[in-house]
């Protein structure tokens, strides 16, 4: 189980989404597939959003806000949006997202592990690769870094509460419907 606390980027201006919240991973054996929960807050209120673009970047090194995280992690030099830990994008609703991901690439094991790397969220949305420019087969042109977070351990007990939070709202959504 690891943790990630997400917080603002001491470089965005003061009128950006001050983003804070967790991004949570388990993965149960080397090689298992992980899994990820994304539970942040401070996204603008209007329901007009475009998404926002969340990736790994190669180092958990804040020193200069989220600007010193450095690139995408791709240890396998790959063309983005095939880097390990390319999330995609995420739709904000009533200023949060929360969402439970399944079967991510990346992993917290061995010599390609995320761990202690950082989680970036981006000002706009991700365009896959398809900007036919040089910054979207690296970034997928998603702007400014919004918040960022430096990837440790934790224990199971955040993971469990957070889960029940994401996928209880979902069967209360259908229960209503």
């Amino acid at each position: 189980y690891a943790t990630c606390e997400m917080k603002p980027s001491s470089k965005i201006d003061a009128d950006k989404p001050q983003v804070t919240g967790q991004v949570l991973f388990k993965q149960c054996y080397s090689y298992g597939r992980l899994e990820a929960i994304f539970y942040l807050d401070g996204f603008p209120l209007d329901s007009n959003q475009s998404g926002r673009a969340i990736h790994i970047h190669e180092l958990g090194d804040l020193s200069n806000g989220c600007e010193s995280t450095r690139g995408h992690y791709n240890p396998f030099s790959v063309n983005h949006p095939r880097h390990p830990g390319d999330f995609g994008n995420f739709f904000p609703k009533e200023g949060k997202i929360r969402k439970y991901k399944t079967n991510l690439s990346a992993t917290m094991f061995g010599p390609y592990s995320i761990m202690g790397r950082s989680v970036v969220i981006h000002e706009q949305e991700d365009d896959m690769g398809k900007g036919n420019n040089k910054a979207s087969l690296e970034n997928g042109n998603a702007g400014k870094r919004l918040a960022c977070c430096v990837i440790g351990i934790c224990n199971k007990n955040l993971w469990e509460e957070k889960l029940s939070e994401v996928t209880d709202k979902k069967k209360r959504g259908l229960k209503q419907r």
